[in-house]
């Protein structure tokens, strides 16, 4: 049997009856922290010019944070890059991205005009997620470190069998959305820090959907896309680069959004930069720390993630988000990382600019590249009256289930996101109605909270 069959009558198997209380609890906060930042996201620049280039305006699926609707497919594409526009979206160890923005804009979607429950929806997600991050353990971290968006490249399979899920495809379908799905895979890290980036979850989103649709009316593809000789595996990965076998090996046992579970960001901008951030918060805290006083500060990173974010002079807000040395300066002047600093020009404020020079990135000497908790970091401060100080982060709070963000850091994360296309009452509702998401009779209620809320 085919990679792509037995994962389809995994996925098909999986049902919200049987999935333990932890994966509805990290699903729903999932599901809530995805809305939040993506409500944030859709006034950003490259959300606006893809729902112009997609004609939103018309159609049945609510494009977030406003009262109109798009095609299906087209909203996918439209909020799924307002999901990612502002990189404060939620992470995955095993994906090496971003596991909920691929999937749910389609999935939104995909629910308009359907009798959905939020047990079925819940159910669906967890579906895509088992998938994209267990495809994730075949490929990675060659896959990551070549220069693809595992966000994109796998996210796309995630998109598709949680569609598949929520339609409730066969098996054979569902394998042939998957096969789909093999040839819609794309994105490059070499646009990171530019529109694009975002882009590739909307894409991923759309691709993810549409490979969906097209099974369940009888489309073709080859169910042998994975392993074939000019397949997934070998054309993205290359030769003795991937384990086939890891994909299935303990199927769901546990379930990847349990153990090692969703990363929640504090932070709006690129994760690979907030083990750092918080290392300096610490140190800043702890020794009442100014900038004045700093004299050099050496941030040490994990080397798989100090790749791209060793960018001492950022050019655009965009880029900014993937410069360690910017976002240590914010931290270091104002004692925090908020999505203003990331807005209009501020990448290029003089103080902070004057600061970067101060910072040093390097890849950490003791972190090594086989080790997948790689999200270290260490801080080293060299001050102005001779004092050294150095604190070590070996995962930023909120990275995976066994360092959880307080519910309150939650909430006002959520509403702060919200707040920038829904009234506050609005954003209110909303979040209440995302608490109870697993007792909702239909979704179309969260719907139309967010389209009758919309400022």
């Amino acid at each position: 049997m085919t990679l792509a069959a037995e994962l389809g009558a995994r996925i098909q198997a999986i049902a919200f009856a049987s999935l333990p209380a932890a994966a509805v609890h990290w699903a729903k906060i999932g599901i809530l922290d995805t809305v939040g930042v993506t409500l944030a996201g859709t006034s950003e620049p490259c959300a606006r010019i893809a729902a112009r280039v997609a004609g939103a305006g018309t159609g049945p699926a609510l494009v977030f944070g406003t009262r109109t609707g798009a095609a299906p497919a087209d909203a996918a594409l439209i909020n799924g890059t307002a999901a990612h526009a502002l990189d404060f979206d939620d992470c995955s160890n095993t994906l090496g991205g971003h596991p909920s923005a691929p999937m749910l804009p389609a999935l939104f979607a995909l629910a308009e005009g359907r009798a959905v429950s939020g047990a079925d929806f819940i159910a669906a997600y967890v579906a895509g997620f088992e998938t994209e991050t267990r495809i994730a353990r075949a490929v990675n971290f060659h896959h990551y470190e070549k220069g693809w968006h595992p966000t994109a490249t796998l996210g796309t399979f995630g998109a598709a069998a949680a569609c598949a899920r929520l339609l409730c495809l066969s098996p054979e379908q569902t394998a042939t959305a998957l096969a789909i799905a093999a040839s819609f895979a794309s994105g490059i890290k070499a646009n990171f820090g530019t529109m694009t980036k975002p882009l590739h979850v909307g894409h991923c989103a759309r691709n993810g959907l549409t490979a969906t649709l097209l099974a369940a009316e009888g489309f073709t593809a080859s169910h042998a896309a994975f392993e074939h000789p000019q397949g997934f595996f070998l054309v993205f990965n290359g030769a003795g680069t991937f384990d086939p076998a890891a994909v299935l090996r303990d199927w769901a046992a546990p379930l990847d959004i349990v153990h090692p579970g969703i990363a929640i960001k504090q932070y709006p901008c690129c994760g690979s930069t907030h083990p750092a951030i918080d290392a300096l918060l610490a140190l800043r805290a702890a020794h009442g720390l100014t900038a004045a006083e700093v004299e050099h500060v050496t941030s040490w990173t994990h080397p798989r993630r100090l790749a791209h974010t060793n960018r001492p002079d950022p050019a655009s807000a965009l880029d900014a988000k993937f410069s360690v040395q910017y976002c240590l300066a914010r931290a270091l002047a104002e004692g925090r990382v908020v999505l203003s600093h990331f807005m209009g020009d501020a990448y290029a404020d003089p103080a902070i600019r004057a600061l970067m020079r101060r910072i040093e990135a390097a890849p950490h000497p003791a972190m090594a590249m086989e080790d997948t908790a790689h999200f270290g970091a260490e801080i080293r401060v060299l001050t102005k009256d001779g004092r050294q100080l150095a604190h070590q982060v070996d995962r930023p709070a909120g990275r995976t289930a066994e360092n959880p963000l307080p519910d309150a850091t939650l909430d006002a994360k959520f509403l702060d996101c919200a707040a920038r296309s829904l009234r506050a009452d609005a954003a209110r509702g909303v979040r209440d109605l995302l608490r109870q998401l697993d007792t909702m009779a239909d979704v179309s209620t969260l719907r139309d909270a967010l389209a009758e809320g919309a400022a």
